[in-house]
């Protein structure tokens, strides 16, 4: 009756669905993923990768390979922030828009890196094959019915137009912004929607090069001509991407920017006659909406498929990787039969107030970088370092989170439920490694000396409910030992305190006290423990 039968099946074959199909893997998903182009991306799109990112990739066992594609050293373009000039002949004169935290080195054991997609979407595919993913290009998604059981699909190969019928215990929608699977669910999206409309440039100009001279920047907006052009390299190699703005209501359409039309906007900007080779245009449009739900039954959205946005931050395949990452474990939990039903609904609880928090980011610098921000819009702007590693999580699986807001004003990883575990240095025997290279599989519970019983009732309560769970003693003389500052004040633990980690590393549960400080350690471990996994105690 079926051609495939597959735990989960992936539509979209840009970051988010190889990332999907790379973290499950890992954990032990098989996946099949359907991409209709004939290839990954030939353009250097999405070429920011935030700290969080490389921490995910770091983990799923390809951080090496990522970082070697880094051309240079890309991060100190992102320490050049965002800037403001006339003409790129005038970069001396250049006004600094924004500065940008982005990461450092008691916030996470990565940092960011400029590549484009052209370059790390091979390395996902490879790894995700490695893994056991079942990757096709040039095959379509044509149609898909959900029930209680599963979900099954029609998919037709580009090539042959032979059809396959897939079943699938799910399936994830990773299909852009038009995302086909979400117009099939019916799902509405609210936000602001279209807020302006550009054409990506991707050319090469040697002489620029000359003109910018050792000015590094993430983004370096030119005025000439009255209208606002982006410029980036991050990717670190040739053609350079520009991104003027185009006006639909003025009868303007992306068929009048010819290559010699294109030539010409690249050279105003510059304010010289350089020479320009036009490789490739790209007409999109900067919105903001959000998904009203990333969870239909046994179907998911994740990426631009969920939440769009304009992409002034970045944040666009960066969150959207996130979202692949989150729902991963939470699928490989209920396939490898330790989660629930309702730990998958914990992925909508946690992803989509994010994507509203973050796109309305991405809206506010999207105003200031055009010059014309509110003062209100200017309170509401939250660093990016807090959008990328300091955003917090309130659901069922987060046991005592405070009630604050997605995005807070200030950094604050000090290990509260709900946000991801602080990032300590540590020494185990002659290893160095970070608490964040902990957390991938199982839960995690750390102690200190005194925290004993708080690992013992956690084991004896995970043994009881089947969650996978490892306890780890840190200190001076235990197991792990911390090397560059004191854990138990990092993570906000006094003595015998001990903390609970999820397999995404966020902080699920605290106690800031030894066992002593409760009545009965094996009942509280019990329902904590239950609820991190959404099972029945």
């Amino acid at each position: 009756m079926y051609d495939v039968k597959i735990p989960v099946l992936i539509v979209g074959g840009g970051p988010v669905g190889l990332s999907t199909a790379l973290f499950s893997g890992r954990r032990g998903v098989a996946t099949m993923l359907l991409e209709k182009r004939d290839s990954t991306s030939m353009l250097p799109r999405a070429p920011g990768l935030q700290a969080r990112t490389m921490e995910l990739f770091r983990a799923a066992g390809l951080g090496k390979e990522i970082r070697a594609l880094e051309k240079g050293n890309s991060h100190a373009y992102f320490e050049g922030g965002i800037i403001k000039v006339d003409t790129f002949s005038d970069i001396d004169n250049a006004e600094l828009l924004e500065s940008p935290s982005l990461d450092g080195p008691t916030v996470s054991p990565e940092r960011v890196m400029g590549c484009g997609q052209d370059r790390y979407e091979k390395v996902l595919v490879a790894k995700a094959r490695e893994y056991g993913a079942d990757i096709r290009f040039n095959t379509k998604l044509v149609s898909f019915a959900a029930d209680e059981e599963g979900v099954t699909a029609v998919a037709e190969e580009s090539a042959t137009g032979r059809r396959l019928t897939i079943r699938a215990d799910y399936l994830v929608g990773a299909d852009g912004a038009g995302s086909r699977v979400r117009r099939a669910l019916g799902v509405e999206r609210v936000g602001r929607g279209t807020v302006f409309n550009a054409l990506s440039i991707y050319f090469r100009a040697p002489e620029l090069e000359k003109l910018l001279g050792d000015r590094k920047f993430i983004l370096c907006y030119a005025s000439a001509g009255g209208s606002l052009m982006g410029l980036s390299r991050l990717h670190g190699c040739d053609p350079w991407l520009a991104a003027p703005i185009y006006y639909p209501e003025k009868g303007e359409k992306p068929e009048d920017y010819t290559d010699e039309r294109c030539v010409e906007i690249v050279r105003r900007a510059a304010g010289k006659d350089i020479d320009v080779e036009i490789t490739a245009k790209v007409p999109w449009q900067g919105a903001q909406l959000v998904s009203e739900t990333f969870r239909v039954g046994r179907v998911f959205l994740a990426g631009d498929a969920a939440h769009v946005h304009p992409p002034a931050g970045g944040f666009g395949a960066n969150t959207g990787i996130h979202d692949a990452h989150n729902l991963s474990w939470k699928l490989a939990a209920v396939h490898h039969g330790w989660g629930s039903d309702a730990l998958l609904d914990t992925y909508d609880a946690e992803r989509r107030p994010l994507g509203t928090a973050m796109s309305e980011q991405a809206l506010v610098r999207n105003r200031i970088r055009h010059g014309y921000a509110t003062e209100q819009a200017r309170a509401d702007f939250v660093d990016d370092v807090i959008i990328t590693l300091g955003y917090r999580y309130r659901s069922s699986s987060v046991v005592g989170a405070p009630a604050s807001k997605v995005l807070t004003p200030d950094l604050k990883l000090t290990g509260e439920p709900g946000t991801r575990a602080p990032h300590v240095w540590l020494r185990r025997g002659e290893e160095e490694l970070s608490t964040i290279d902990l957390f991938w599989d199982d839960f995690v519970l750390l102690h200190g000396p005194g925290g004993e019983a708080w690992a013992k009732a956690a084991v004896k309560a995970a043994e009881r409910l089947g969650v996978p769970l490892r306890s780890h003693a840190v200190g001076p003389h235990e197991e792990l030992r911390p090397v560059d500052r004191d854990w138990a004040e990092a993570y906000g633990l006094g003595e015998g305190g001990a903390v609970l980690v999820r397999p995404d590393a966020f902080v699920s549960w605290r106690s800031a006290d030894g066992p002593g400080s409760v009545a009965d350690p094996d009942a509280v471990l019990a329902d904590v423990v239950a609820r991190a996994a959404a099972v029945a105690p």
